[in-house]
């Protein structure tokens, strides 16, 4: 009963972390987001995407990135629910974060199914996991990593409980694996390799209950069927080709240079062979995943990601994470292994990529660097028998204000110092032409912030068919979507000098000398992100 009120307790933590301000904070959507929130829209009124394509099940087009469609099905309803704003599209990704917080705790107790402290784990990482910076900052926008993460982690619980004595949670794994990998990209790597080690490890248990498994596999491939042909297709690639390693041609030029250096010596051919660079520089890439500064001190260098002082986990997290993986190999309690194995696969996707370390590409990693920090910081406490108590209440104490410093920083200070990184200044600037586009001919926006025409259509809440019907759309050999314009607006980078009934609105930088200025619009700190201006 006590362990029960513990475990309430942290989700009610977890859901004020993860639900206090979420509209406000971060301070604006991504371009991404916006995206998510009005698809969800379009979906609600009829089915469509914003493009028009009926229950888009394999892909959703946006900005020439080919999406898993997952996370705009799930915000139909909030969207429904409480309007198409910020809070309605991070709704999904806050409520999934918290239930990963609650499968999480079973999901330890199947791993140390036998042990008499898996209830102690279970309560500790989840206790971490809520107030993870990590997951806290992944869980309070419209990450659709984040969404993925719940389905990989209640894909593994599933299917632990299914080897042990519920067969029949094999079906249902599977679901939640094959849902995971209509959520995210990376889980489409991650989850299929981790259903194919555990598949592998559990081969014979598995066998004892074929018709589970027989029924398993049909509902995975079913599933799986409907957005197959469009894994095998150019599009699915798209985003992979643009920020892959391998599209590094420097890599190559280097290592021809090498060899011509060396006269074409034989042996330089194979130091300096282009497999063996590239291995090498997915090898650099895989591991700065798992630097401690990004880990434990800084975090990850986008501020979309991390508040650039506080690491991807507290500095407290670090001993007991080294502590807890010694121990984890040292006492190979319950099914230990599975936690490193998964923490590794998790990466692998993520190493693929030039910008690295990556928390949102490897977040479904999580939370077995929360469990391997549980089991040290339990076992830590256990071992000191006769000062338990006095131990726990100060390392808690510790950890309390590791958690205070970080949240100060972010509910205080974050919105101050890094609005720019969320695009802020649309909802504004679009509020205030809304008042005065009636006196205009023609509004020309720069796109010189990103994606300006999605804005338009979230805030002004623009018919879906309205937008196809009224909207210049053209895409470039790459694939990549361009919005010229919809009804009187107008979006482009260079915006033309004409005189005349139009009105302008750029960033500073570009608002021409003759301008007549007509409304500034101001980051929180008080940085000028964008001005209104005739000529």
């Amino acid at each position: 009963m006590k362990k029960n009120i513990l475990l309430l307790v942290i989700l009610f933590i977890a859901f004020f972390l993860r639900f206090f301000q979420l509209g406000a904070i971060p301070a604006s959507l991504t371009w991404d987001e916006v995206a998510w929130g009005y698809n969800a829209y379009s979906l609600g009124i009829n089915g469509t995407d914003e493009f028009g394509r009926f229950l888009p099940h394999d892909y959703l087009e946006s900005f020439g990135d080919y999406k898993p469609p997952m996370y705009a099905y799930l915000d139909v309803v909030p969207i429904k629910t409480f309007g198409l704003n910020e809070f309605a599209t991070r709704f999904p990704s806050a409520f999934f974060g918290l239930l990963t917080v609650l499968v999480t705790y079973f999901l330890v107790k199947r791993l140390f199914y036998k042990s008499e402290n898996a209830k102690l784990y279970g309560l500790a990482t989840s206790l971490i996991l809520a107030v993870s910076p990590w997951h806290i900052m992944l869980s309070r926008a419209a990450f659709e990593a984040n969404v993925a993460n719940f389905f990989v982690v209640c894909g593994v619980w599933l299917f632990l409980a299914a080897v042990q004595d519920r067969p029949w949670y094999l079906i249902l794994s599977a679901a939640s694996f094959v849902a995971s990998m209509y959520t995210f990209n990376s889980a489409r790597v991650v989850a299929p390799l981790l259903v194919i080690i555990l598949g592998i490890i559990f081969l014979k248990r598995l066998l004892q209950h074929k018709k589970s498994l027989i029924l398993a596999i049909v509902v995975g491939i079913l599933f799986i069927l409907p957005t197959f042909k469009f894994l095998l297709s150019p599009q699915a690639g798209l985003r992979f080709q643009e920020v892959n390693i391998f599209s590094d041609v420097s890599l190559v030029t280097t290592s021809n240079q090498e060899i011509k250096n060396d006269n074409n010596a034989w042996w330089s051919k194979i130091i300096h062979n282009r497999r063996l660079v590239y291995t090498a520089e997915y090898l650099h890439h895989y591991f700065d995943n798992l630097n401690p500064a990004f880990l434990f001190i800084k975090g990850d260098g986008n501020p979309k990601f991390s508040t650039q002082d506080v690491g991807e986990m507290y500095l407290w997290d670090l001993p007991f994470f080294v502590i807890g993986l010694v121990l984890l190999f040292k006492r190979k309690e319950g099914k230990w292994w599975v936690i490193p194995i998964w923490l590794l696969l998790g990466i692998i996707p993520a190493a693929f990529a030039r910008e690295t370390p990556h928390a949102l590409r490897i977040e479904n990693s999580l939370p077995t660097f929360q469990i391997v920090i549980a089991y040290g910081f339990v076992l830590t406490i256990l071992y000191f028998k006769k000062y338990r108590k006095l131990i726990t209440v100060t390392l808690l104490l510790l950890l309390f204000l590791n958690v205070l410093y970080f949240l100060h920083g972010y509910f205080a200070n974050y919105t101050r110092e890094y609005a720019g990184e969320w695009q802020y200044g649309y909802k504004d600037s679009l509020t205030y032409l809304k008042s005065v586009e009636n006196n205009y001919s023609r509004i020309y926006f720069t796109d010189e912030l990103g994606r300006p025409y999605i804005y338009y259509l979230f805030y002004n809440k623009i018919s879906p068919s309205e937008f196809r019907k009224n909207s210049d759309i053209n895409r470039d050999v790459f694939g990549f979507v361009h919005v010229n314009s919809v009804g009187k607006y107008y979006f482009a980078k260079d915006l033309p000098n004409k005189e005349g009934k139009s009105l302008y609105v750029n960033i500073p930088s570009m608002v021409p000398s003759n301008a007549h200025i007509q409304k500034k619009f101001y980051l929180p700190n008080g940085s000028e992100v964008l001005i209104a201006y005739t000529l």
